[in-house]
């Protein structure tokens, strides 16, 4: 029997505890269409002030879970493995780990999400590749993951429908930043993807949902001890998100980088995405038994980028999901913002610091982000950073390029910037880009 819905807010507004009945019949009543928007997020938001107890985390994940179909990955005879980020700018790893793990002889059935808050999503950069489908069913999913090792899809209406729900509304109801509903979020589209290994980057600093390392550790552990109770062997990298990863951040140009590094093209600014990259992938390597050791697995995922392995699978993947590969023969010329602005340094010194989510949300202004829940994003909206924290740069040297939609978008965007772009005589102290791993004891 179904309960009312207003009740158990109510119940969770005035700080007390709900019942697996009462969390699965929420979740059974979203995903049936019988609770109104507005209620879903009034217990959004007391979930926020009031949290959830471990029971009820677990209890909430798995009905998500299995709020609609689920994935079986024991057909393809492979350790099932992915990666989640929980969100960061510029950060474009998906891209480039996935077909290195394919490379290596695994399989990543991936599920990805949209832009979300100041950050950038999965599946819109994707889908600036022609053609490219991010919408198959668990038949075509799988047999794209038996052909190429891996496929890079959306929550679709049967698949975890309850947070495709949730995750649109919390992006618009202030509730982004809470742990539970992020860890909710995070493991009940993982576990339904059904996967024997799960590697979580867990993003702290100024460009992360949580910002300071307490936060970001305590989410982690939520996350790992919710992978292993479901007999995921799950482990945390708390990484750092103090600036844009990369060279690009925006929807097309993070495609355009990782196709360049695909394709053994060196730039400068790659450097940190590279090395993320393997270490990710090399744990993720480790947990399907291909490297004895992190260590091990990382040297094999960066011979694997190398050698134009990846690369290979990367083609297969696009091509299979009914992509155009022709724009990656020239990403930059397939590149077609409106209006591009350059910002220059108004002064000779360091690049100092940066308030990296004010950097996300100028980003998201320029057009790269959504409005409305459902809305549209441009394709070429973004921005280029010629520069690291830590860089020397000379007065009127480039800093940033702005792509915008338009004039109005880009005037706001840059007003943003020179705001939080700080340029100062010492060189700051920088934190290292993997500051913690966290595993099950």
């Amino acid at each position: 029997m179904s309960l009312h819905a207003l009740d158990t807010i109510l119940r969770k507004r005035d700080g007390h505890e709900l019942t697996d009945a009462e969390i699965q019949s929420f979740i059974q009543q979203i995903v049936a269409g019988e609770v109104t928007d507005a209620r879903i997020a009034a217990l959004l938001m007391a979930i926020f002030l009031r949290g959830l107890n471990a029971r009820e985390l677990a209890t909430l994940t798995q009905a998500m879970r299995f709020s609609g179909e689920t994935f079986d990955s024991t057909f393809l005879n492979r350790f099932a493995v992915d990666k989640h980020s929980t969100g960061g700018v510029g950060d474009k790893t998906s891209l480039l780990i996935a077909p290195i793990v394919a490379a290596a002889g695994l399989a990543d059935p991936m599920i990805s999400g949209r832009s979300l808050g100041h950050t950038g999503g999965t599946l819109d950069k994707l889908e600036t590749i022609p053609g490219f489908r991010t919408q198959l069913s668990m038949q075509e999913f799988g047999k794209v993951i038996a052909q190429c090792g891996f496929s890079m899809i959306g929550q679709t209406k049967n698949l975890v429908p309850a947070d495709r729900i949730l995750y649109a509304l919390r992006d618009h109801t202030g509730t982004v930043e809470s742990p539970n509903l992020i860890a909710a979020s995070i493991m009940s589209k993982k576990l339904a993807s059904g996967l024997q290994g799960l590697v979580l980057d867990v993003k702290t600093g100024s460009g992360a949902f949580l910002k300071s390392f307490e936060e970001s550790e305590r989410l982690a552990r939520l996350l790992v001890g919710i992978g292993e109770r479901a007999d995921t062997r799950t482990v945390a990298l708390l990484t750092t998100m103090d600036q844009p990863l990369g060279r690009f951040s925006g929807n097309w140009i993070e495609v355009w980088e990782c196709v360049e590094i695909l394709r053994g093209i060196a730039h400068p600014l790659y450097a940190d995405v590279i090395e993320l990259s393997v270490t990710l992938a090399g744990w993720m390597l480790h947990l399907g038994g291909i490297a004895s050791t992190p260590e091990a697995g990382r040297e094999r995922a960066l011979a694997l980028l190398h050698d134009g392995s990846a690369y290979k699978r990367w083609l297969e993947m696009v091509e299979m999901q009914g992509g155009d590969a022709a724009p990656f023969e020239d990403p930059a010329a397939f590149h077609k913002p409106n209006f591009t602005r350059t910002l220059t340094a108004e002064r000779s010194g360091y690049l100092h610091s940066m308030d990296c989510t004010e950097v996300g949300w100028a980003i998201q202004r320029l057009g790269a982000g959504r409005e409305v829940p459902g809305g549209p994003v441009s394709a070429h909206a973004g921005i280029e950073m010629h520069a690291k924290l830590g860089d020397f740069l000379e007065a009127g040297a480039p800093l940033v390029t702005l792509f915008g939609d338009s004039n109005v978008q880009t005037d706001t965007a840059e007003k943003m910037l020179r705001v939080t772009l700080n340029i100062d005589d010492l060189a700051p102290e920088t934190q290292p880009l993997v500051q913690k791993i966290i595993i099950s004891r």
